[in-house]
């Protein structure tokens, strides 16, 4: 096919998309487009009255008393039951609260606890930093663990064993894509009698997931990606309610205290999901992940996910289709039961490409050493955006106009 057959046929699938509905609730910049949905989601026009009347009505006028009125101090648990639904997650085992990074201390605490005796977390190399981060910081409290850092699914299946205590594993490989077996992963770490936990950041609001029916024990995940919440918006985590009872997390704040009114100066762990929260939730960073989550509870997720597939279907062929002079290598999966909601492309000189892009309007990032990542968000975006962005990476490629940019980081964020 040739570019304008892609083009012809992109138009047919926005005239049928029967997400269509969902673009105008968010603010889209034209000229711009935003393949980067899965590092930061485009915001959501309601959040701008829901986070104007949050302030105005409910601080500004009504003030302490919104604790109360406006049902502040139920929000952690009331908001994490709407996120629940989209992550296949019962009522009381979600509760929205701090970073994931914190959230994952927690549940990586509670994990070990409940495993003792054992003393090994297995992750992989390459997981996200901060959930390796988070697994060293344990060291501090528990000298003699271990961390096994596997390179394949199936060196992370070897690695199970009697020691074991938990495997922590992000579902989708931020760099390339490649979505993890959560059933059969989870499976097999039952059977060698470990818990699992898994984090949702590049999983939550991009495809289905079903943590109840795989039999997960913990997940974490951020909302300020797919889920639109924000920067810096609300991490959520989600305990099975079968581990509930007995788990515990060491970040023991008030408001995770059974009556934390009373003020006692010894503390009480809450019943269920509720003991897992720390200090005061922040409640103006909700108002944006309410308003996004009013337009998610619309969206049948069933929908998302073909969408997404076609999508980075649409621009792995149009890539494919570039000559291989170019140098351009797919990082991601091929088949798509095997990505997230993200297409990752290799070149030796990703990190000036991407530069080049995004000054073209393309908006997508580098990730070390030598990939160009783009976000699939089929909420915001249409066919014929990811035709117009990679005509603009052709051209890119073709006139070299990437070789105008340094060969370095430049900027801290990339």
């Amino acid at each position: 096919m040739t570019f304008d057959d892609f083009a012809k046929d992109a138009a047919r699938r926005d005239a049928a998309d029967p997400l269509a509905w969902a673009r105008p609730l968010f603010r889209i910049t034209d000229g711009v487009f935003y393949l980067d949905g899965n590092s930061l989601g485009h915001l959501p026009a309601a959040a701008l009255d829901k986070m104007q009347d949050r302030m105005a009505r409910e601080w500004g006028r009504d003030l302490i008393a919104s604790w109360n009125s406006a049902q502040w101090f139920t929000k952690p648990m009331t908001v994490g039951d709407r996120i629940g639904r989209l992550i296949g997650a019962a009522s009381g085992q979600v509760v929205v609260t701090d970073s994931t990074s914190i959230n994952l201390f927690k549940v990586l605490y509670a994990a070990l606890s409940l495993r003792p005796g054992r003393r090994t977390i297995v992750s992989e190399e390459g997981n996200f930093p901060t959930d390796l981060y988070m697994a060293q910081g344990l060291k501090q409290m528990f000298p003699d663990l271990a961390i096994v850092q596997a390179r394949t699914p199936q060196e992370i299946e070897c690695a199970l064993d009697g020691n074991t205590a938990v495997l922590t594993l992000t579902e989708v490989d931020f760099r390339t894509g490649r979505l993890h077996d959560m059933r059969s992963l989870t499976e097999k770490a039952h059977a060698a009698g470990a818990l699992v936990i898994w984090d949702l950041a590049h999983s939550a609001g991009a495809f289905p997931v079903d943590l109840d029916g795989c039999n997960a024990d913990f997940a974490v995940g951020c909302t300020y990606k797919y889920l639109n919440a924000g920067p810096g918006g609300p991490a959520f985590l989600y305990v099975a309610k079968r581990h509930q009872e007995a788990a515990s997390q060491p970040l023991t704040g008030w408001i995770g205290h059974a009556d934390p009114f009373a003020m006692s100066s010894t503390y009480a762990p809450a019943e269920g999901i509720r003991k897992f929260l720390t200090g005061t939730p922040s409640i103006l960073a909700f108002a944006p992940l309410e308003a996004s989550l009013d337009i998610w509870e619309k969206a049948d997720m069933t929908d998302v996910r073909a969408k997404s597939l076609a999508l980075a279907d649409l621009f792995i062929a149009m890539i494919d289709a570039l000559p291989a002079s170019y140098g351009l290598t797919l990082a991601s999966p091929r088949e798509g039961v095997l990505r997230g909601s993200q297409v990752s492309f290799r070149h030796r000189q990703a990190y000036q490409i991407m530069k080049a892009l995004i000054a073209d309007g393309v908006i997508g990032d580098f990730r070390a050493p030598d990939i160009t990542r783009f976000g699939l968000t089929p909420l915001t975006l249409r066919y014929a955006d990811i035709v117009d962005a990679a005509r603009r990476f052709e051209r890119i490629m073709r006139e070299e106009t990437w070789r105008a940019y340094p060969d370095e980081r430049g900027s801290a964020v990339t």
